[in-house]
């Protein structure tokens, strides 16, 4: 399916949940105007700058908070973040380009071009890209503004704002985000995620 086709099945797709009940709107205070139609241009593709980059594509006010969607691009030989679940939100992954491997409890899945993987909620899981090509998808996101914290991790909680890596001040305010957003890590997260990443060769 190429990306001409791919926005007009997620259209269709966005059409769809908007029938579908808003659950959590009033809490991540979203509007309850009248939607507008959008029209997404064609876009140039994603860097992932070595490691990892997204970009909104469907932001939750344009969807009364009901879908949001990110397009994201992973370097070769990536980890994802540690395994993790979230409380609410259920996450439905179109991958454009590469292989995804994603990580459900025990097991590990691959997510090829052109394929999809749903995740509902309270599942732990992951991903990484453990190709030597970069890998693209778009992740979609129902009932959460998630767009709303990947964007602050991606492009606010860094050093030129003030976020060192690895500083406190960095820690508590991604600790803050993950109750707000309800990210959940069992004790293990991150020897979990070093443990993948050497069983791959990940970086």
């Amino acid at each position: 399916m190429d990306r001409k086709d791919f926005l007009k099945y997620s259209s269709l797709l966005t059409a769809f949940v908007l029938w579908t009940p808003v659950l959590s709107q009033t809490q991540h205070g979203l509007s309850n105007d009248h939607i507008e139609p959008v029209l997404l241009p064609p876009l140039p593709p994603l860097e992932h700058g070595g490691n990892m980059g997204i970009r909104t594509l469907i932001h939750s006010a344009m969807t009364n908070g009901v879908y949001s969607s990110v397009e994201c691009a992973v370097a070769p030989k990536t980890m994802g973040p540690p395994p993790h679940m979230h409380k609410e939100l259920d996450e439905l992954m179109y991958v454009t380009e590469g292989i995804a491997h994603v990580l459900i409890g025990d097991d590990v899945v691959e997510v090829k071009a052109g394929g999809w993987h749903l995740r509902p909620r309270m599942l732990t899981h992951t991903f990484w890209n453990a190709g030597a090509e970069p890998l693209r998808f778009i992740d979609m996101y129902f009932h959460q503004p998630f767009e709303r914290y990947l964007e602050k991790i991606f492009m606010e909680l860094n050093e030129a704002h003030g976020y060192p890596e690895g500083s406190e001040v960095k820690t508590k305010a991604i600790q803050k985000l993950n109750e707000e957003y309800g990210v959940l890590f069992a004790d293990d997260s991150w020897n979990e995620r070093q443990r993948i990443a050497a069983e791959y060769g990940l970086k």
